[in-house]
């Protein structure tokens, strides 16, 4: 299995920057009222919504927020109604993108997305055509300096785990879906402190890229990321750092 593209690191080493314009708290809200409108307000029962709450706590979302977006998501309180929308299509180099919405005006995002694309050297392609390229997968993500690899291994194996990899200043544990809680749990009840945790699109090979290809492909990541409605953006690619 490929690890997380680079992208992945740089996406959350810019996620401080991104909450202070509110996208973070924007989009997480989006999921924590579509995760409870479709599997139920209790958290227990609800492990989508469970993951979103969780990550609501890590970015500091202040209780009564993430409160009332389960009320709205339970139907307890007016609020909007958004649909799921995995769109597919390429970048620059054959790059394989994959650009899940959350969206209330399909016709909007899809507008945005394909101009988006246009604009960067991609395209918008059919149902189907780079989903292939991907295996969604659980991934938990654990500070390298503060854990060693063979222990976080350890864990991971016995609790049903796929693959444990150390990139850069992050280790990463990969699981099946069905898996996932088990895997999270695991580490939770050792005590251990996670950095991050979702459910992600693994990019099975990933295209390297540099210079021109390289900035333009950021570019491209960054307008899509902008885009109202877009929760996630995964790609195959990884940036070739450039010789001195």
């Amino acid at each position: 299995m490929s690890g997380h593209s680079k992208w992945s690191t740089i996406k959350r080493k810019k996620g401080a920057l991104d909450a202070k314009r509110g996208r973070i708290f924007t989009n997480i809200i989006r999921e924590i009222i579509t995760s409870t409108r479709i599997g139920g307000k209790d958290i227990s029962s609800n492990p989508r919504l469970r993951l979103a709450v969780d990550e609501a706590k890590a970015a500091n979302m202040p209780k009564e927020n993430i409160e009332r977006a389960i009320k709205k998501g339970a139907g307890e309180l007016e609020g909007e109604t958004y649909e799921e929308i995995i769109y597919e299509g390429y970048g620059p180099a054959g790059v394989a993108l994959l650009i899940e919405t959350l969206t209330d005006n399909r016709n909007r995002t899809v507008s945005e997305v394909r101009h988006a694309l246009s604009r960067h050297g991609g395209s918008l392609g059919e149902s189907g055509c780079v989903m292939w390229m991907f295996n969604k997968k659980g991934v938990i993500g654990f500070d390298a300096s503060g854990n060693t690899e063979d222990a976080i291994m350890e864990i991971a194996l016995e609790a049903g785990a796929e693959d444990v990899k150390t990139e850069e200043d992050e280790i990463f544990v990969y699981s099946d879906v069905k898996d996932f809680e088990n895997v999270k749990s695991a580490f939770d009840a050792k005590g251990i402190k996670e950095k991050f945790s979702e459910i992600s699109y693994i990019p099975q090979t990933n295209i390297e890229l540099k210079g021109k290809e390289a900035d333009q492909m950021v570019r491209l990541m960054d307008a899509l990321e902008e885009i109202e409605g877009i929760q996630n953006v995964y790609a195959n690619f990884d940036i070739q750092e450039q010789e001195s």
